[in-house]
């Protein structure tokens, strides 16, 4: 039996761990665009190198969630993060593109093995009403991570282009021996044991996809890919767009992306909990995807950096809002499937970090304002959707 203190350490090593793994991940968003120059390649490689972290986390998601229900939350998690510091010293000797591609793979199967266990352990150490600030707080790491991570990397690659990618590596390493004797496992054994006992047929990962098309979790689903999606295709030709229209430096990207982190981990640590509360979560899921989609259109009419700033600030508040929405709907639907409903969770996501890069890389090499054009179209018509989601 977990006592209120015991889960409050819980809850704050696998926010320590989220923040380092997802800081990684969004560091190398400035330093991309040197990287690949220096290989000769252009912006559909770029989408492709984003992808690639998906691809992996695709392929394993849908199992993992599973597995931790049957043999525990912790090891999962410590391995995750293993795996995650390998991927990242991978990428830091890299001298080849194909070193950056299997950098990027290792960590899809990182993501895959952290990120839908550790929503299944908020779960376990959380009541339904108290799932929301949970959910919440680990989101609000999440993000903060993800979104910080761009603008400490091009800040640390004023020493180095690689000096971001081997302080991850080491963090990650901390992380580990941290984890190893701090966290507790979340479930007991005769819940591993009880979850083992029940015989499950035996599906492919694809067959597990079609079954999840069929199950009462498709809608949110659907808008966790399009959530994923509308970040990933942002991210992946932000830097690219302002630095090809604007001229911005490294140093511009870094202020906006880092201002944008703290507006999203501040609004996700102190008010989403309590907006969720008062509005419900499909009224915020509506109100974050129209927010995000009307930004998208707005700013391709921005042209200096206070109005660039402000716009983007807006999109990331509303991906801070529309986050933790979604995967507190999911979690209090789940009932006792949260291995499940965590896994496919992830898994849609890395359909998302897929096809957002290399749509928004393609299409940028077409025309700089078509990945954002997209994006809005696509986001807007999912808004549309949602007005009758019950």
């Amino acid at each position: 039996m977990f006592t209120l203190t015991n889960n409050k350490r819980i809850l704050a090593i696998l926010m320590i761990n989220i923040f380092i793994v997802m800081l990684g991940v969004g560091l190398i968003t400035p330093i991309l665009p040197k990287l690949i120059t220096e290989f000769g390649a252009g912006g559909q490689s770029i989408g492709f190198l984003v992808a690639a972290y998906g691809l992996t986390q695709f392929l394993l998601s849908p199992i993992t969630g599973q597995l931790s229900d049957r043999y525990g939350r912790k090891t999962f998690i410590i391995t995750g993060v293993i795996v995650f510091a390998a991927a990242k010293f991978i990428f830091a000797i890299g001298n080849a593109l194909w070193m950056l591609y299997t950098s990027r793979l290792l960590e899809g199967v990182a993501a895959a093995l952290i990120i839908p266990t550790m929503m299944a352990c908020v779960a376990d150490i959380t009541t339904t009403e108290e799932r929301a600030k949970g959910n919440s707080l680990l989101a609000a790491a999440m993000s903060f991570g993800f979104l910080l991570g761009p603008g400490l990397g091009g800040l640390f690659a004023g020493f180095g282009t690689r000096v971001p990618l081997y302080a991850a590596a080491g963090a990650a390493v901390i992380a580990v021996v941290f984890s190893i004797f701090c966290l507790p496992e979340s479930i007991s054994k005769e819940q591993m044991n009880a979850a083992r006992a029940k015989v499950a047929p035996k599906e492919s990962i694809f067959e597990q996809y079609a079954k999840s098309l069929r199950s009462k979790y498709v809608m949110l689903f659907a808008l966790v890919l399009v959530m994923t999606f509308g970040l990933a295709n942002f991210e992946t030709v932000f830097g690219l767009y302002v630095t090809n229209r604007f001229q911005f430096t490294p140093q511009n990207i870094s202020i906006i992306l880092t201002a944008g982190a703290v507006i999203g981990v501040g609004m996700q640590a102190l008010v989403v909990a309590k907006v969720i509360k008062i509005f419900g979560e499909q009224k915020v899921i509506k109100g974050s995807l129209l927010i995000i989609s009307l930004g998208y259109a707005v700013l391709l009419l921005a042209k200096e950096f206070w109005s660039i700033f402000f716009i983007t600030s807006g999109i990331f508040f509303a991906n801070a809002m529309l986050r933790p929405a979604l995967n507190t709907l999911l979690s209090k639907r789940a009932g006792t499937e949260q291995g499940y409903a965590a896994g496919m969770n992830n898994a849609y996501m890395s359909v998302g970090n897929i096809a957002g890069p290399t749509l928004a890389g393609f299409l940028f090499d077409i025309n700089m304002f078509a990945p954002f054009i997209a994006g809005c179209c696509i986001i807007f018509i999912t808004f549309l959707m949602t007005i009758k989601l019950k």
